[in-house]
């Protein structure tokens, strides 16, 4: 058995949740998530007011919500979000004892409380047209390369 290779989001070691729908045969667990969605965050996928700090060295930097909500999709659970400064909200997963944040490595060394969040919800997320546009870029590229 090979050795498992590291991550650095949060929660990847137990980041072993299956998928609860076929749509994307290729993804099994968030960690293959996280690997097919390696290869597709960009500037574009990135939140306008941060896009112009986003680079492939900060892939995860402004992706969290779309992201987030299709992990949801794929893996079922909650999306939580942890309030930043600001007023915006950092989402991430939480799919029965396993909480994972695919985009936390945006934060660098800044560690996030993951505990009493408050639920979010993609109907008021995706009321901004570029976020649910971003997210149905997101979703169809996912579904083209890895579907």
């Amino acid at each position: 058995m090979s050795e498992m290779k590291k991550y650095n989001f949060y929660g990847w070691e137990q980041a072993d949740v299956p998928a609860v729908n076929e749509t994307y045969n290729k993804i099994k667990t968030p960690i293959d998530l996280y690997d097919a969605l390696s290869e597709i965050w960009c500037a574009n996928t990135c939140a306008p007011r941060m896009r112009d700090d986003w680079s492939s060295e900060n892939k995860t930097l402004g992706q969290c919500s779309i992201t987030a909500f299709l992990a949801q999709d794929i893996f079922g659970g909650k999306v939580f979000g942890v309030l930043r400064p600001g007023g915006n909200y950092h989402c991430y997963n939480v799919v029965g004892d396993r909480v994972f944040d695919l985009t936390s490595e945006q934060f660098g060394d800044e560690v996030l409380d993951y505990s009493e969040n408050p639920e979010q919800f993609r109907e008021i997320h995706f009321a901004k047209e570029e976020k649910r546009l971003r997210y149905e870029y997101l979703k169809g590229e996912l579904f083209r390369r890895f579907g």
